[in-house]
């Protein structure tokens, strides 16, 4: 008897380390899913830039609800990780509040957030600004914040960001130089090393590609490449609409190409877009690798605006309508999947604050949904799908733009210049 009940003993640790219990396997499944390493550079985890903002100003701030409904359209089109830009504002805290609250009612439901961290220089948005130094006090605060919601949403939190475009000499009104970027660094891999950041938690900057060693040599400092050297992977922008310094003569028509089809002559003008795009990403790689280093390089921004009443509009360079953004989100998508790059499509929902004062301002109209929920040309295709049935934007069901007529969307198609190559 003893030897029997021996046996089954040794034959339940047997099958227990062959097969786990079911609570296990899926616990063991959701703690891979989690590592930040399996999270970038795969395909099944898509990723977009995120700003829930609906109103002319940052000073109404999303509530947690509106928050939530944003990230069930956003999962449910597969998307699994968001990019934000600071944290002075609630919204960036109020965003894990929401992941968590989903996570709560799902324990499956998986979502995920690289965290930015705002800079600026000192006497940012004045009439001088100091570029030389910081805004010492208010970029501390911003990473202190950072730190905390890293503590507390660890399971969320998987990237720490330091400054958005807070490099790039275009942004006259904040940039800093490199030396700061590379403080704040350091000091983050420092407490990570101490223990007091999670171990998983990856740290980087998201910046233009010029300001990573893409551009010009004014840009190549021993600061630049010490920062190349200190971050986890590169976080690059990259935008052909207007490129660095908002020259759009590159995307334009081939004057050889005036006499073809309307579609064909948009679809050229795009793939010369994403081939530029590829070559910025490519410069920056290039860069990186001459200093002798070898790391991941992501995209942490990239898009196309869907109107401009503006330089991108009827009376400039005829770059923004949904037909051109859908096209590129569609090649950028393509390119990036196939080459195991994780891309920060710029961006989920249109923001109206960004250029208050000019509702038709490019800037307004970068994102795949209207502020009222309406889904852009880009992504009509996840609505025939069906993937957002049920779900809502401030009330509304999500439908298609231009009532799904194909027709009236391309009355506003716009044909690029014809440039001389």
């Amino acid at each position: 008897m003893t030897i029997m009940v021996v046996e089954l003993v040794l034959c339940l640790l047997v099958i227990s380390c062959v097969e786990p219990p079911e609570n296990q396997k899926n616990q063991s499944l959701e703690t891979q899913h989690r590592m930040t390493k399996d999270l970038f550079g795969n395909t099944t985890i898509q990723a977009i830039s995120y700003g829930g903002y609906r109103d002319t100003t940052r000073d109404s701030q999303p509530t947690i609800e509106e928050l939530k409904e944003d990230i069930r359209i956003l999962s449910a089109m597969g998307i699994r990780m968001i990019r934000t830009y600071n944290t002075h504002y609630a919204h960036a805290s109020n965003v894990l509040k929401a992941i968590r609250v989903l996570k709560e009612e799902d324990p499956s439901f998986q979502f995920y957030v690289m965290l930015g961290a705002w800079i600026d220089c000192k006497d940012a948005w004045t009439a001088h600004p100091n570029h030389y130094d910081e805004n010492e006090a208010a970029n501390q605060a911003e990473i202190q914040r950072a730190v905390d919601m890293a503590k507390e949403y660890p399971d969320i939190v998987k990237v720490i960001a330091v400054g958005n475009e807070a490099m790039v000499k275009w942004a006259a009104a904040y940039f800093v130089q490199p030396g700061v970027i590379l403080k704040y660094v350091n000091y983050l891999k420092t407490l990570r090393k101490a223990g007091d950041l999670d171990p998983d938690l990856w740290i980087t900057s998201s910046d233009n590609f010029a300001s990573w060693g893409g551009g010009g040599e004014e840009y190549h400092t021993n600061d630049l490449n010490a920062l190349i050297q200190a971050v986890d992977f590169i976080s690059m922008h990259t935008y052909p609409m207007h490129d660095t310094h908002y020259n759009p003569e590159f995307w334009g028509l081939n004057v050889v190409d005036s006499d073809l089809p309307m579609e064909q002559q948009v679809q050229y003008a795009i793939d010369r877009s994403v081939a530029y795009a590829k070559k910025q990403y490519q410069q920056v790689v290039t860069y990186m690798e001459n200093l002798g280093v070898d790391k991941p390089v992501h995209i942490g921004e990239t898009g196309w605006a869907s109107f401009s009443n503006a330089l991108f509009g009827t009376e400039g360079t005829r770059a923004c309508d949904e037909y051109k953004q859908a096209m590129y989100h569609q090649r950028i998508r393509e390119w990036t999947d196939a080459e195991g790059i994780t891309c920060f499509y710029f961006e989920a929902f249109d923001e109206p604050w960004k250029d208050s004062h000019n509702p038709g301002g490019s800037e307004n109209h970068f994102g795949l949904f209207t502020v009222d929920g309406q889904a852009k040309y880009a992504i009509w295709n996840n609505v025939d799908k069906g993937q957002f049935e049920g779900l809502t934007r401030g009330g509304n069901p999500i439908r298609k733009t231009y009532g799904g007529d194909q027709n009236a969307l391309k009355k506003d198609l716009m044909i690029p210049l014809a440039k001389a190559f």
